[in-house]
């Protein structure tokens, strides 16, 4: 039996788009979301294990494990998607806001990772290639971000993660990161916000999730790829 693929993040933008993907093509699929907003029914529907998790405590992140553990003894790949745009300025505690991102971007996917790489390796054991962990990160953990310096000291956090996983589960997991900048707009960005955004890559576009859902499958289908972060910024480092 096909093991399945846990989505962190899954309810709505680049995870929901990667879970219709994958269910799309047949895949089994676990997802994980904070709000169970009608996407969700809609996934369920189509198959989907739906377990509801804000990874808002050590507790919490625990909890988690132990039920996606009692749905199924294997796991093809785990999906890093889970993420909080937050920032300083929305944020008098600063304190507080540093411990919740790094606790959602580089100590939840830490622990899960620690906790759930037996549930890897025996697919892996099970289907003969190596099972994946891939971390989606952020175009901005190479520049940092004066305006998010919490949301990007923690993505960069996750990106050294992957090397140090890559080491550590080799050769039976391969454990890769995705980086994006733009992807796609929120409904409510200004027309003056989205050209000012297009104008910092060379390629100008708003390219849609399609792009990461490519990477993601180069990094599921390959047997070869670990401890690399691929770029999905249309050359904004070129700007």
């Amino acid at each position: 039996m096909t093991s399945p693929i846990l989505i962190t993040g899954a309810g709505q933008r680049i995870g929901l788009a990667l879970a219709q993907h994958l269910l799309t093509q047949g895949q089994k699929i676990i997802i994980t979301y904070r709000t169970r907003h009608k996407s969700i029914d809609e996934l369920a529907a189509k198959g989907a294990t739906c377990i509801a998790a804000d990874f808002n405590s050590d507790e919490a992140i625990n909890e988690f494990i132990v039920t996606l553990k009692s749905h199924t003894q294997s796991l093809k790949a785990i999906i890093h998607n889970a993420s909080s745009w937050d920032c300083e300025a929305n944020n008098s505690n600063r304190a507080d806001l540093f411990d919740n991102m790094m606790r959602i971007h580089a100590k939840t996917p830490y622990l899960i990772n620690l906790n759930c790489a037996d549930l890897l390796i025996a697919h892996q054991n099970n289907e003969h290639t190596p099972a994946d962990i891939i971390h989606l990160t952020d175009y901005i953990v190479e520049t940092g971000s004066p305006k998010h310096l919490a949301y990007a000291a923690s993505k960069a956090a996750l990106d050294n993660l992957t090397k140090s996983f890559s080491a550590k589960f080799a050769p039976q997991i391969k454990v890769n990161s995705v980086a994006p900048s733009l992807i796609i707009f929120n409904q409510d960005d200004d027309e003056a916000y989205r050209k000012k955004t297009l104008k910092k890559s060379l390629m100008g576009i708003e390219p849609g999730c399609q792009e990461i859902i490519n990477s993601v499958e180069l990094l599921l289908n390959s047997h070869y790829i670990t401890g690399r972060s691929i770029p999905v910024d249309g050359g904004r480092h070129l700007k």
